[in-house]
């Protein structure tokens, strides 16, 4: 069965960078949409960044411009290189994909089927 595993994750401070990784197994389905999530405790999950299976690219607007996603086919890996995090990024980040999009790939979570476990992010 499909299975995701985020990592990368940590305690950093502020300015610094991170690069969250998410192993993606057991995936069949060529046309995808991988996508990034955070929630913040007492808050909403809120997406943050997707990819489809042609590399195009959503991001949330509080993200442009310092985190990128990106994905090696190759490893079945997707990724978050997330540069000048603020307090305010600290989250649990997690990772979630969806079969055949149909060309609709963005980061709402009502769409997507699989989601892993998470990774945490704090920022001081």
């Amino acid at each position: 069965h499909v299975q995701l595993v985020e990592s990368g994750g940590g305690s950093v401070q502020a300015g610094d960078n991170l690069r969250l990784s998410c192993k993606v197994e057991h995936w069949t389905y060529s046309d995808t949409c991988i996508a990034w999530f955070r929630q913040a405790p007492g808050k909403e999950r809120e997406g943050v960044a997707a990819i489809d299976s042609d590399g195009n690219t959503k991001y949330a607007d509080f993200v442009k411009g310092r985190f990128t996603v990106s994905k090696d086919n190759a490893k079945n890996t997707l990724y978050l290189q997330m540069n000048s995090l603020k307090p305010e990024d600290t989250a649990m980040y997690f990772c979630a994909a969806e079969a055949y999009p149909g060309g609709f790939c963005y980061a709402i979570s009502v769409y997507f089927d699989y989601w892993g476990q998470g990774t945490q992010v704090t920022v001081s």
